[in-house]
């Protein structure tokens, strides 16, 4: 319960020593990216150390998992506002080896919170309401269908401008080593390639 009494005293000590000098930038990435990964314990300093990002670099957003769950959420509008107002060029989403997202047990979340107090007239309302809660607290089978299906659902967003490559990649959450599963690059070449060819079909012109 002393957490957040430490953390005061401590931020106290910072401010007063002006620690805060050497993480001075501003609000615009200066890579022009934005990183959506895992809130895991293990990636607060490793992934940016990882991939050699330093404050004012990029923009992170972190969630369980680095799951876009909906096109909608509140992460794929980070992101949106990330590109339109803070100049952003490129997403990056980044998942990881041993995620807790794994073959997640939605039941056992639900049994967890009966257990802390949440009371079945509660998730009888919220079922009645139409949230199908099983869906909604269920992870994936493996890190790389997690992530694949986060690109494609930003990919395919009807906000998203189309020359915005979105990345897939995977951290070992142990070494820091980076797997690139998702080349927004490529992704994008084969599609203007593939715009252009249906320009100049035969098809195109009749």
């Amino acid at each position: 319960m002393s957490n957040m009494f430490n953390i005061l005293d401590y931020n106290r000590q910072f401010v007063d020593s002006k620690q805060y000098e050497q993480y001075l930038t501003d609000k615009f990435p200066d890579k022009k990216m934005v990183i959506i990964t895992c809130m895991d314990t293990r990636l607060v300093e490793l992934l940016p150390r990882a991939m050699n990002l330093r404050n004012g670099d990029v923009k992170i957003i972190k969630n369980a998992g680095a799951i876009i769950s909906q096109p909608f959420g509140s992460v794929v509008r980070s992101v949106l506002v990330a590109i339109y107002e803070l100049e952003a060029t490129e997403v990056v989403i980044v998942g990881h080896y041993e995620c807790g997202m794994t073959a997640l047990n939605s039941q056992g979340i639900i049994d967890k919170a009966k257990e802390r107090g949440i009371e079945d007239v509660v998730l009888d309302t919220l079922t009645n309401s139409g949230i199908k809660l099983h869906h909604w607290l269920r992870g994936f089978d493996n890190v790389h269908e997690g992530v694949l299906n986060s690109v494609r659902i930003l990919r395919k967003h009807p906000l998203l401008p189309p020359d915005v490559p979105v990345h897939g990649m995977v951290i070992h959450p142990d070494t820091g080593a980076l797997e690139w599963i998702a080349d927004g690059y490529r992704y994008l070449e084969e599609q203007n390639s593939e715009s252009s060819h249906e320009e100049h079909s035969p098809s195109a012109t009749r």
